[in-house]
């Protein structure tokens, strides 16, 4: 395993196009680090110049500390899983999971052979596919021949280009979840490339979200959600994604389409004499103020607001809400909403309420949400205004944390694992 730093890394194509902008980044030692952001933002260009696949027009690439610039591919030590398996139609799994190995002629016995393919085929539950072709298995199958194929190589770091995106929703979940025990229990660096945030929040210990070839914010998806930077991170992060509305500012108190909200003084200050904002909200922040008692309505923001259109998904319900949009931020949130690779802003909110909520369509609902679990934004510079940095660096602490940990028992039980198989009786011996 190895750690991987980026320096002031850029790529800047022939017809002069510059894809990635000056990106540093230090991925650490055992770390799944995702690259997130919307369709051009960068993401896999970056992660080609870590696998050599990309020249770097500038900037240094570090792999355990060692510049990697000018090396070939096959010296990084990397191993890359691409979104559309790269398998040989010819070989059996087995063969295909050990074409790596044979590559390296003379460097591994058929004993060991047999042996790395057998732990990956057991790590992947693969053991039953063996001796079967690419052909006569399922995408996810496919999926899991080409992680075998990159674990038996014992690389530094796994690379992933957008592996799932071929795959039903269905099958994605379930190899979301493979992928992630896998890294877990090898403890291996890896870089993850995706434009679906779902795999971004589930999957990284750190996600980096990247917005046109610049390097928006760096973080753990808690932080990334709860205290993004800019409206941008808090627009791509979060399914339904953030409410954005004009907020009108007068003193301490914020005119919204629906309903005015006194700022706390803290709050009021950081606003800075601006006299229009932008004002996120989440959905799920929201609730049907009908169902809840009077202690926790006195804590938030109650309003009335004509229900449009009602989605009962069983466990939650959505509503939507249409408002007049401010012509001085609409311009704002459209250009946002385009980059987000979106089909128009529609001026609504989305609540996201109980399934139990008995709000629908065509009626004036009562509804409550947090004002403390406001965001307000910038509208010239999309700058948040509300994000609490102390708070931020305490869930990164509590991330790194849980990182470490999770890190050392992954080792602890591969250590575990090589003792069970001979390891420990022949260092002894």
């Amino acid at each position: 395993m190895a750690a991987i730093e980026l320096k002031h890394i850029e790529k800047v194509y022939g017809d002069g196009f510059k894809a990635v902008k000056d990106v540093n980044l230090d991925i650490a030692d055992g770390e799944f680090m995702i690259l997130v952001g919307p369709s051009g933002c960068g993401k896999s260009t970056l992660l080609r110049m870590i696998v050599g696949l990309e020249d770097i027009s500038d900037g240094e690439l570090l792999i355990d500390g060692k510049r990697v610039n000018e090396k070939a591919p096959r010296e990084r030590n990397l191993s890359m899983v691409f979104q559309n398996y790269a398998l040989y139609p010819h070989l059996t799994v087995f063969e295909n999971i050990a074409f790596p190995l044979r590559l390296a002629r003379g460097k591994h016995s058929e004993e060991e052979i047999r042996a790395k393919v057998q732990r990956a085929a057991d790590l992947l539950e693969l053991n039953e596919h063996l001796d079967r072709k690419p052909a006569n298995l399922s995408g996810g199958q496919r999926q899991r021949v080409a992680m075998g194929r990159a674990i038996v190589r014992d690389a530094d770091a796994f690379l992933f280009d957008e592996p799932l995106s071929n795959l039903d929703a269905k099958l994605r979940g379930q190899m979301r979840t493979e992928i992630a025990r896998m890294q877990r229990r090898l403890g291996t660096t890896t870089v993850y490339v995706t434009h679906d945030q779902t795999e971004a929040m589930t999957l990284g210990d750190r996600v980096a979200v990247l917005r046109a070839g610049v390097l928006q914010q760096v973080a753990s998806p808690r932080e990334l959600y709860e205290q993004p930077v800019n409206l941008f991170v808090a627009g791509f992060i979060g399914s339904p994604p953030m409410n954005f509305m004009p907020g009108r500012v007068e003193g301490r108190t914020l005119h919204l389409p629906f309903v005015d909200v006194e700022l706390a003084p803290d709050v009021a200050e950081r606003v800075g004499g601006r006299d229009l904002v932008i004002v996120g909200v989440r959905p799920e922040h929201f609730e049907d103020a009908s169902v809840l008692d009077e202690n926790k309505q006195s804590r938030g923001v109650v309003f009335e607001a004509d229900v449009d259109v009602t989605e009962w998904l069983g466990d939650s319900l959505y509503a939507y809400l249409p408002f007049e949009p401010d012509p001085q931020v609409q311009d704002k949130l459209e250009e946002l909403d385009r980059e987000l690779d979106g089909e128009g802003m529609r001026t609504q909110l989305v609540v996201s309420l109980d399934g139990m909520s008995r709000v629908r369509e065509g009626e004036r609902a009562r509804l409550w949400f947090d004002a403390r679990r406001m965001h307000l934004f910038d509208p010239e510079t999309g700058e948040n205004l509300t994000r609490d940095e102390q708070e931020a660096a305490r869930i990164n602490e509590e991330n790194e944390r849980a990182r470490t940990e999770a890190l050392e028992r992954a080792r602890e039980a591969e250590r575990r694992a090589e003792e069970k198989n001979g390891g420990g009786e022949r260092q002894s011996a």
